[in-house]
């Protein structure tokens, strides 16, 4: 596959939606990113990287780093999560409350944020450290130790985490939450903070396309665990707009409000597209229809 030629024919193809949708406003540290940006990178199963636009420019991950977060508490903890998370999607905004209540404290799935809250809790509990352990695999797997927080990003939700904090106090009081609320969110926010490029992003995904093993070849997950975080990416991973998602692109996906969103060809590549303005569900409307024109153009796609 000429991945490069096709990366290229598709920031051709994306240049009118690049610009449109509106960034973040309710974190004001991404509010403020320029909307006319857009990268996009592959990452190929036997190594190659290739990229287009602005794959190499860093950005917030934010949601996205909820996938890394579930696979590393899959393989410290092993599937015993499940019972405090479902697998089901949501169908109401990522930050919801409303089923947790008559579903007894017990998020839809991991990536809503009620769920990834409970993913960070169970890695902070099995390594005491989870934002750092999420930092450390991104930077492991993608090659580049210079990954990092933002603490301005990371500061900015905290200021405007009043409904992350319901959410946590709510699924504590379930017995649903082992550490200290202030202690999870501030691993929360930090994990959500931390800043990649499309470049580390494709790179620290292969692993969900080479069935669960790491770039060193060592094994992270089985390929059931593997099988089970592409599933779940490919029901859940675009909060509301999820079977839209499936839809039009045919790939697991993650996206995150900074603009960016990660796919997963299973076998062959994993992916990531960055361009900061979202649509009304949160999702980048240019990185979407740049993986709509991947799927389209190279015919790979999991249907």
């Amino acid at each position: 596959m000429d991945y490069a030629t096709v990366l290229k024919q598709i920031a051709a193809d994306v240049v009118p939606l690049v610009g449109t949708g509106e960034p973040a406003a309710y974190i004001p540290a991404l509010a403020s990113v320029n909307p006319a940006q857009f990268g996009m990178a592959v990452a190929d199963v036997d190594g190659g990287l290739y990229g287009v636009g602005d794959w190499r420019t860093p950005f917030s991950a934010q949601s996205i780093t909820k996938v890394f977060a579930l696979a590393l508490a899959l393989a410290e903890g092993g599937g015993g999560l499940w019972s405090r998370v479902g697998r089901e999607p949501s169908g109401n905004p990522f930050n919801s409350l409303v089923q947790l209540e008559y579903e007894n404290g017990i998020p839809r799935n991991p990536f809503i944020n009620a769920g990834a809250l409970v993913v960070t809790d169970r890695l902070q509990t099995l390594t005491g450290d989870a934002s750092s352990e999420v930092l450390e695999f991104l930077r492991q797997e993608s090659q580049n130790p210079d990954l990092r927080f933002d603490a301005d990003v990371a500061a900015s939700e905290h200021e405007h985490g009043d409904r992350n904090a319901a959410v946590a106090h709510f699924m504590a009081s379930y017995g649903n939450i082992d550490n200290p609320v202030p202690d999870l969110l501030d691993h929360y926010f930090w994990q959500c903070s931390i800043e990649t490029s499309c470049a580390d992003l494709a790179s620290a995904a292969r692993f969900l396309a080479r069935h669960g093993l790491r770039a060193d070849g060592s094994r992270l997950l089985s390929r059931s665990e593997a099988k089970q975080i592409n599933a779940v990416m490919m029901t859940c991973g675009t909060y509301d707009a999820a079977g839209e998602f499936a839809y039009r692109v045919g790939l697991p996906g993650k996206s995150g409000v900074g603009g960016g969103i990660v796919a997963v060809v299973p076998g062959r590549c994993a992916l990531a597209v960055w361009s900061p303005g979202l649509d009304a569900q949160g999702n980048s409307v240019a990185g979407v229809a740049a993986l709509d024109r991947f799927t389209t153009l190279t015919g790979l796609s999991v249907f």
